[in-house]
């Protein structure tokens, strides 16, 4: 996360730069769901991320890559 947009808000409405604009709102998590949910989730978007960036990922090669980061993540790392 590069930009201030990018960041989720606290109840405060604060930046909260823990967590992304698309998890975090408010103080609340956007959507109650699973680490493999949000995988599933977020490879919906590879197009656009294969568009933006050098290296072009496989949808299996996404989902890899994110089952080996996001645990590393405060979100899901709690919950391990």
């Amino acid at each position: 996360m590069t930009s201030v947009e990018h960041f989720g808000t606290n109840a405060d409405e604060t930046s909260n730069r823990e967590y992304c604009a698309f998890c975090y709102a408010g103080g609340e998590f956007t959507d109650d769901c699973t680490m493999d949910e949000m995988i599933e989730h977020c490879v919906q978007y590879l197009d656009g991320f294969n568009q933006e960036n050098e290296q072009q990922f496989t949808r299996e090669q996404a989902i890899a890559e994110m089952q080996k980061f996001f645990p590393t993540l405060k979100r899901w790392a709690a919950k391990q």
